[in-house]
């Protein structure tokens, strides 16, 4: 059985933090310090966000004995390519080009560590199709969006001025966010973890 004092989220993203806190789960947010391209590179998308979450629920459960640690990571595939999150607004910018009007895929991971063992991973997917828009609808988004650009993979955050862009999105929500919420909570319920 798990305290909800020792669960610890391995991740600095905003949005993850959130959905927990939002849920009524008490935790500490300890970020991974991980090289995510060399943990990442030559593996498909399901397997780059699966290592990625594992390698980071791993990383900071070793210096966390007995804690319940969530790591949680999310790639965008577009084409069998990943991307990863923009540098600055230039390479934003770059990105929303090559993502308009076509469908691309998030997959979230999470997986759940104590010490060394893993106890559970779930990995969600979702489909987003973005709207053909022109230049001056992404010049006004862009606007918009602010950090958006560089802190979230798709430089968009599907709960604020993202919204606009999209034609459709068929999958779960939290698994757009970033963190497969319902399957994650039906887990630490199993292992005892209450709001």
């Amino acid at each position: 059985m798990a305290s909800n004092s020792r669960i610890i989220l391995a991740s600095q993203s905003r949005a993850r933090q959130a959905l927990l806190k939002n849920a009524g789960i008490k935790f500490r947010a300890i970020p991974a310090d991980i090289d995510e391209k060399k943990f990442s590179k030559g593996l498909k998308p399901v397997k780059a966000a699966q290592e990625l979450a594992k390698r980071k629920a791993l990383v900071v459960a070793a210096k966390n004995p007995g804690a319940l640690v969530i790591g949680a990571d999310q790639v965008l595939e577009c084409g069998g390519k990943i991307f990863s999150k923009a540098r600055d607004k230039k390479n934003a910018e770059k990105k929303l080009k090559l993502l308009r009007g076509k469908t691309h895929h998030l997959i979230s991971a999470v997986y759940v560590v104590q010490d060394k063992k893993i106890l559970w991973a779930h990995t969600g997917k979702a489909k987003l199709r973005m709207h053909n828009f022109d230049d001056a609808f992404l010049k006004s988004y862009m606007a918009k969006a602010g950090p958006a650009l560089t802190r979230a993979v798709g430089a968009y955050e599907l709960e604020g001025a993202g919204a606009w862009l999209f034609k459709s999105v068929h999958g779960d929500y939290f698994t757009i966010l970033g963190l497969p919420l319902l399957a994650l909570l039906k887990f630490l319920k199993s292992y005892g973890v209450k709001p």
